[in-house]
C-alpha cells in the first residue's frame, strides 16, 4: 500500500466518500485476521474480532495522525482488540467459592477424572482445562498427562510440595464443578 494514496483515501473518506473504505478492507483484512487468529487461536473469534477492528478503524479514522504507517496503526488496533478479547474471556471464568469446593467429595472428583472413556465427559474436561490459569493448566498437565510426581512438579514450578498438593486438590475440584455445570 502506498502511504500517499492511503492518506488521500483517508481524507476523502472523512469528507464523505465512505465507499473508499473498501480499499482498506481489501488491503488489510487478511493480514489483520492472521494477526488476530495467532493471538486468540480461534478462527471464529478471529473473524468476529477482525470485523470489530475495521469498525473501530472506520469510526476512529479521524484520529489517524500519520505519525506512523497506516498499517502500523491498524495492526496496533488489531493487537489491542485481540488482547482485550482474551482478557474478557479470562474474566468469564467463573469464580469458585471455597465453601462450594470443600463440599465436593473427593470420591466424586476421582470418579469424574477416571471416567475418560466417556467422550462427552472427556470433551467437557478438555474445554474446562483450557479455561484454567496457566499455572493450573501446567500442574494438571504435569500430573495427569506427563504423570510426574508431586516432588518433580514442585521443582518445575518453584512451588513447595505442599503447595502443589493443595493446588492440585483445588484444581481437581474446580474442574469437577466446571464439567458438571
Amino acid at each position: 500500500m502506498e502511504p500517499i494514496k492511503e492518506t488521500e483515501y483517508i481524507r476523502q473518506i472523512l469528507d464523505g466518500n465512505t465507499a473508499l473504505f473498501s480499499y482498506f478492507l481489501n488491503g488489510y483484512s487478511r493480514q489483520v485476521y492472521a494477526l488476530i487468529v495467532k493471538i486468540v487461536r480461534s478462527p471464529e473469534d478471529a473473524e468476529e474480532l477482525t470485523q470489530d477492528v475495521f469498525m473501530k478503524v472506520f469510526n476512529k479514522l479521524d484520529s489517524f495522525k500519520g505519525d506512523c504507517r497506516f498499517s502500523t496503526w491498524i495492526y496496533r488496533i488489531a493487537y489491542n482488540t485481540a488482547i482485550s478479547a482474551i482478557r474478557k474471556k479470562k474474566n468469564e471464568m467463573p469464580a469458585f467459592d471455597d465453601s462450594v469446593l470443600k463440599n465436593i467429595p473427593d470420591s466424586d472428583v476421582d470418579d469424574l477424572l477416571n471416567n475418560v472413556d466417556n467422550e462427552s465427559v472427556l470433551n467437557k474436561l478438555e474445554q474446562s482445562v483450557n479455561m484454567l490459569t496457566s499455572e493450573e493448566k501446567a500442574i494438571i498437565t504435569l500430573y495427569y498427562q506427563k504423570e510426574l510426581p508431586v516432588k518433580e512438579i514442585a521443582e518445575i514450578t518453584g512451588l513447595t510440595e505442599a503447595n502443589v498438593k493443595i493446588k492440585l486438590h483445588r484444581v481437581r475440584k474446580k474442574l469437577y464443578v466446571m464439567v458438571n455445570n
